[in-house]
């Protein structure tokens, strides 16, 4: 399916992950030297020549582009270390489902070094590598240097294997692992450390003309 739009553009309550459960799947981080190895079939594994093409050495978030109701979302971080689902306010205005935000005022505590009360909360098929998932995410009408966030709730739920080190993730389906590789010029401009301004305030991103979705098998 391919996306209508593209937009450019912490830690709330626990949640069971939703979803049905597949198998459990072993993961391995195989290093080059031990390629002959065997790993064996059904396996999650990284090794070096995941890394080709990434600038190392580097402390990048893991940041992915994903598809969001209709149109294609960048900017999404992927952070095991967030027990929530975000997505700001304005980006769903620009998907378009305004009208399906329920009222849900929930705190995010250590949110930017303070509490944050979300504005309410949305249901959304999250679309990755053609896997699509219905997502409840909280809303949040803040300024962030990204889109939305995906936390464990969404990791767990969808048996995802991230790797920041290898700009990438791997994730078990019906039809073999299927990756996405993460985009760390994004990374580094959202979290670039800058000397701004007091009333300086970040770009408004807005949704772009449509492109093609991207295999990203």
């Amino acid at each position: 399916m391919e996306p209508q739009h593209v937009i450019n553009m912490i830690i709330g309550r626990t949640e069971m992950p939703r979803g049905p459960m597949m198998k459990k799947t072993k993961v391995l981080v195989v290093r080059a030297k031990r390629t002959r190895d065997y790993v064996p079939e059904g396996s999650i594994s990284f090794n070096d020549k995941d890394a080709e093409g990434i600038i190392q050495p580097h402390n990048d978030a893991l940041v992915i582009s994903i598809h969001i109701f209709k149109s294609q979302v960048k900017r999404i971080l992927i952070d095991p270390g967030s027990s929530t689902y975000i997505i700001q306010w304005r980006v769903v205005e620009q998907l378009g489902p305004l009208d399906q935000i329920m009222p849900a005022a929930r705190v995010l505590s250590r949110f930017n070094m303070a509490s944050k009360t979300t504005k309410g909360e949305i249901s959304l098929p999250v679309n990755i590598a053609e896997t699509i998932q219905q997502t409840m995410i909280y809303v949040i009408e803040r300024e962030m240097k990204y889109n939305a966030l995906l936390g464990r709730p969404w990791i767990h739920s969808m048996r995802v294997v991230p790797s920041t080190l290898h700009q990438m993730l791997r994730f078990p389906t019906s039809e073999g692992i299927k990756k996405v590789r993460g985009e760390q010029p994004a990374a580094r401009e959202m979290f670039a450390v800058e000397v701004a301004s007091p009333t300086q305030r970040e770009p408004t991103l807005k949704a772009v003309e449509p492109t093609e979705g991207k295999d990203t098998k």
